[in-house]
């Protein structure tokens, strides 16, 4: 009877550690969790979130058919043309950035990043059309400049970039 005792006593020491481990555990546990939360706290505290900023820059490129500086009937838009968009942030740098027209001979840049270096002046300049009939720059359209002061989600636009034929069509005259 007496070693049957014994093994009752053995094995309520076995149980008797095994929650103490899992006391421990769960001790340390909590202590992870404080930790990381405290950490958390601290790290929002002193380094505020980097606020996202969105910005986006668009025009269109036409062919004025007959060269009359007017948009008419005759007139088109040039799909496949490129524009080129050079920015420089607040923080300084220098973003370039390369665009074709679509379907609707619209080009649009946009670019998503930290508050602190969103664009702070830009120029957008026609780089070529690839219409074998409508190819020569108009006048005045040589490159835009422009600061962009415009709040995260709204975009700037541009005015239209203007081709010409070398020789107009003979309805023209």
């Amino acid at each position: 009877m007496q070693i049957h005792h014994h093994f009752r006593y053995k094995y309520v020491q076995k149980i008797s550690v095994e929650s103490m481990n899992i006391q421990q555990m769960e001790a340390q546990w909590e202590r992870k969790v404080v930790m990381g939360l405290t950490l958390f706290v601290l790290i929002t505290m002193f380094f505020p979130f980097v606020r996202a900023w969105t910005g986006e820059i668009h025009g269109r490129v036409v062919c004025d058919v007959c060269g009359d500086s007017s948009i008419g009937p005759e007139d088109h838009v040039l799909e496949g043309a490129e524009v080129a968009v050079l920015c420089i942030t607040k923080s300084g740098e220098v973003l370039n950035y390369q665009a074709f027209t679509d379907e609707k001979g619209i080009y649009k840049v946009a670019e998503t990043m930290p508050e602190s270096d969103r664009w702070d002046a830009c120029l957008a300049r026609p780089i070529s059309s690839f219409h074998d009939h409508c190819t020569h720059l108009g006048d005045g359209t040589a490159g835009i400049k422009f600061s962009y002061n415009r709040p995260s989600g709204y975009s700037h636009s541009i005015r239209p970039f203007v081709y010409r034929p070398l020789n107009p069509p003979l309805y023209c005259v």
